[in-house]
């Protein structure tokens, strides 16, 4: 059923690809004609806010009109993303499509949609590393001595999380079934009161977003082993990946853009255009350094390739672990 899922939604998006560049409508051409509704599912203030309102902005000033954001939070960001999923597939109500949304579709055994054959892929937005941080009294400095140190303390290492499901969580979770250590998951409701404890050496390690935990590193409150991307990070360039120790190992918070299924082409097309221009606008690109993102442009197959092939993977590890939201 995955398989059929996972070529359903890059079928989706290969068809938006496929389509002209020439080949828009009247309908696109006056597109749009009235403000967007741009929904995430999350509280206002944190990254996925910022990031909608950076879009948002940007999108406002390339097609007069405004894009107004919408911030639905709630069971783990499936209010928000049914609330797109039931909208009208006219190009006025968009999502910003996070991780939670790969890992929810394993996570929660009923959902009342089903996201890749209802949610229809335009564009990439950003990528931001988690840093694999310890509490200063922890005595490693690190991964392999990390990894000592819990094979030798099984069942002794609390590792914190924003909450059950959260990339956050998972990261844990990947680097538990990839090492073999015992650690305990404790689950906190938001990063703030897992950092608090985590400087204070209630809990051990956080494999934490870096926009929230960058200040922590840097002033020491945090000893930092290393990120969690694939690559080195351009925020920390002296931070080894934790797949240098752990080959194969990635994981990584993004933002991307979806729409509700049959969205006209030319429609999502228009969309992915000007998405892509702000992504390569200097400033913009600034904004969101200053959030320790990079940008990454692409077409909505990309965008379609990266949300299966994350779907699969956390599905992997939602198992692995024993998880269930519901």
């Amino acid at each position: 059923m995955v398989r059929f899922q996972r070529r359903q939604f890059l079928k989706s998006a290969g068809a938006v690809v496929a389509a002209p560049a020439l080949s828009l409508n009247a309908r696109a051409q006056a597109y749009p004609a009235k403000p967007v509704r741009f929904i995430h599912g999350y509280a206002p203030g944190g990254s996925a806010d910022i990031t909608c309102r950076l879009i948002g902005q940007w999108l406002s000033e390339r097609f007069g009109q405004q894009f107004v954001i919408e911030s639905r939070p709630g069971a783990g960001s499936n209010i928000g993303t049914e609330a797109v999923v039931r909208a009208p597939a006219d190009g006025y109500t968009i999502l910003l499509v996070a991780p939670a949304n790969a890992i929810n579709a394993t996570l929660y055994a009923r959902l009342p949609y089903d996201f890749m054959r209802d949610i229809a892929p335009v564009a990439n937005v950003i990528r931001f590393p988690n840093i694999m941080e310890v509490t200063p009294s922890l005595p490693v400095k690190t991964v392999p001595e990390f990894i000592a140190y819990a094979k030798a303390n099984p069942g002794k290492i609390n590792f914190a999380s924003s909450g059950n499901g959260s990339t956050i969580h998972m990261s844990g979770e990947l680097f538990k079934m990839m090492t073999g250590v015992n650690m305990i998951h404790v689950p906190y409701r938001g990063a703030a009161p897992a950092l608090t404890d985590l400087v204070g050496g209630q809990v051990q390690v956080m494999f934490d977003n870096a926009p929230s935990s960058i200040e922590f590193v840097r002033t020491g409150q945090l000893r930092a082993l290393a990120v969690t991307t694939a690559k080195r990070s351009e925020v920390l360039p002296d931070l080894p990946t934790v797949g240098d120790f752990v080959p194969g190992y990635e994981s990584s918070a993004w933002y991307g853009i979806g729409v509700p299924r049959n969205t006209a082409p030319d429609i999502i097309e228009a969309l992915n255009r000007e998405i892509n221009a702000g992504l390569t606008d200097p400033k913009l690109k600034a904004r969101f350094a200053e959030l320790s993102a990079a940008t990454i442009p692409g077409s909505p197959e990309d965008f379609g390739k990266l949300v299966a092939d994350e779907t699969e993977k956390w599905g992997k590890v939602v198992k692995f672990a024993g998880i269930r939201a519901d």
